[in-house]
């Protein structure tokens, strides 16, 4: 059985760590460079890293960043945030990413996703969903949640699958920074569905919160941020108790 990642995300926003709660109310979590570091030693699987105020303007700092981290760590990382080219990606494989995360472009644009895996292959690719419940409905949302769409998250998530992405990283806004635990139903179905990896994302609050992503949400990797940052979890203690649960980790 394949081993479950667990995977610390920084918002990145004018080069420093960033989080809030619902995607808003962010404060600084420290320097991604160095906060990286920690992780890599800690025992984290992969890091992600996404500009989440990424403009044109910003891309040769983010270049500069991912070179950096590369220096720094000896873990996979994704970088998103403003991709919306082969150009983009090309620049940042260059410098030092193992994978990038395309987002609103790719609902922009979807044939991107095609694009993309064809010249790098799917397993550098991941595309990131960030959705909420309206009426009951899981609804796609553009622009670090700002933008709501018509989307459906389950048939969007098939129709990225189709186009070649690697992985899915599903956000739940409902529960992103409430600590309340991920959206295990939705979890569930997305990896019911696909057969792609499914990276889960959003309320993680505690150590249990982890398992049930695992166990009742089926997913094949978790990604939290505060209660990294900001040490209300240790990688190394959340791995051991997820191995007294059977589930499969590195460590």
């Amino acid at each position: 059985m394949l081993t479950k990642r667990i995977i610390p995300c920084l918002d990145i926003k004018n080069g420093r760590t960033v989080k809030g709660v619902n995607f808003v109310d962010l404060r600084d979590a420290g320097d991604p460079v160095e906060l990286a570091d920690v992780y890599s030693k800690a025992g984290a699987d992969e890091l992600v890293f996404l500009d989440i105020s990424a403009t044109e303007e910003q891309r040769k700092t983010l270049a500069d960043l991912v070179r950096s981290v590369a220096e720094k760590v000896n873990i996979p990382f994704t970088v998103g945030g403003g991709i919306s080219s082969v150009e983009d990606v090309d620049i940042l494989l260059q410098n030092g990413a193992d994978k990038v995360s395309v987002n609103s472009s790719a609902v922009k644009n979807p044939e991107l996703i095609n694009q993309l895996s064809a010249k790098f292959g799917s397993q550098c690719i991941t595309v990131a969903i960030d959705a909420k419940q309206i009426d009951g409905q899981w609804k796609v949302h553009l622009v670090g949640g700002k933008v709501p769409t018509e989307l459906d998250l389950f048939e969007w998530a098939k129709e990225v699958e189709q186009r070649g992405a690697g992985e899915i990283l599903f956000t739940s806004m409902d529960n992103d920074g409430t600590k309340d635990g991920f959206a295990n139903d939705a979890l569930a179905k997305l990896s019911t569905d696909l057969n792609i990896p499914i990276i889960a994302s959003g309320g993680a609050g505690n150590i249990q919160h982890f398992v049930e992503s695992f166990t009742l949400g089926k997913a094949d990797a978790a990604l939290a941020a505060s209660v990294f940052h900001f040490k209300e979890i240790e990688i190394i203690d959340l791995k051991e108790e997820l191995r007294k649960n059977n589930i499969p980790v590195r460590i």
